[in-house]
């Protein structure tokens, strides 16, 4: 069960480990738009994603001889480097299941932050089992990327850090986005935005080909996406929503967006020009959502949250031309 207390004391633990990342805002954007967008960019993370939160207030909340046993994750980039970067600061040794085809930045600082880096073929391997053989072999308590109640509410502080930042400027958000993959991230921020701010509206935003948790929301029920679809959104590109995240979801969330991928670079140029915030297509889905959204957010405050920045420099360049 995931609770607004356990928010707390991971925001407790969490001081000084990461940073509390600001609130932006252009005004010349904001008249262009017609209504108040206000950027969380948690691609300014040391790891370049707020996956890190999670990663440390699960790994701190261990006992010493789990510590000693290392963990071990499996992921296509940013909750790698999460946890590679909590267990590094804690001194836990940590193994992490990445595909041969991640992105080449998000291999490289995995291992640079000291965790060995164990690659599979995403079309042919199962990357869960693997890693779930290397903790019954090893004795490794596996971190997994979203289904787990600690990892949620290191996730949650993001919510908290909102609801608080909105409370010094005086500023009451209409809608909080956030972008979506397995549900964890925003399913610790819905939950503590609600217990702030209980008439704000949380949405999910998606890549179009990867809608899942948008149309499990309109379903209610947990929907499978079929296979054979690609996104260059790969840090969110996940088939389903999470065991223990969905049913978290299904009772804070008001709805998703889905956004296509001409819509994501575009934000992400936005981004760039405007607030000098360099965001990844999965992380500025988010963005996406509220621009292609504009006639129905008019006068509104929008809270729009942007995950990660790891993109390799010859995409982004290739995607800001």
């Amino acid at each position: 069960m995931l609770t607004f207390d356990m928010i707390a004391q991971a925001a407790e633990r969490l001081q000084g480990v990461v940073s509390r990342t600001p609130l932006l805002e252009s005004p010349l954007l904001n008249n262009a738009l017609g209504f108040r967008l206000l950027i969380k960019p948690e691609c300014l993370q040391e790891t370049g994603s707020f996956k890190i939160r999670g990663a440390y207030n699960k790994i701190a909340s261990l006992d010493e001889g789990q510590r000693n046993a290392g963990v071990v994750a499996y992921s296509s980039g940013n909750h790698a480097q999460g946890v590679a970067a909590a267990a590094n600061a804690m001194g836990v040794e940590a193994k992490i299941v990445m595909p041969t085809d991640a992105p080449r930045i998000k291999l490289d600082n995995t291992a640079q932050w000291g965790a060995e880096v164990i690659t599979y073929d995403r079309q042919t391997c199962d990357r869960a089992q693997i890693a779930r053989d290397i903790a019954e072999k090893t004795g490794a308590t596996l971190v997994p990327p979203y289904d787990d109640y600690d990892l949620m509410a290191g996730q949650g502080t993001t919510g908290l850090e909102i609801a608080e930042q909105l409370d010094v400027l005086g500023a009451k958000a209409d809608k909080v986005i956030c972008p979506v993959g397995g549900g964890g991230l925003i399913a610790g921020l819905s939950t503590a935005v609600l217990a702030r701010h209980g008439d704000t509206e949380i949405w999910a935003a998606e890549p179009r080909n990867f809608d899942d948790t948008k149309r499990s929301l309109e379903a209610g029920t947990a929907l499978s996406i079929e296979p054979g679809h690609s996104s260059i959104c790969d840090s969110i590109v996940t088939a389903r929503p999470g065991r223990l995240t969905f049913p978290i979801n299904l009772k804070t969330l008001s709805g998703g967006y889905s956004v296509n991928e001409p819509d994501v670079v575009a934000a992400m140029r936005i981004l760039f020009t405007e607030l000098k915030v360099v965001a990844e297509p999965g992380g500025a889905v988010s963005v996406a959502a509220a621009f292609s959204n504009k006639p129905a957010l008019q006068g509104q405050t929008i809270v729009a949250l942007v995950s990660g920045g790891n993109v390799d420099m010859d995409s982004f360049l290739g995607w800001m031309a």
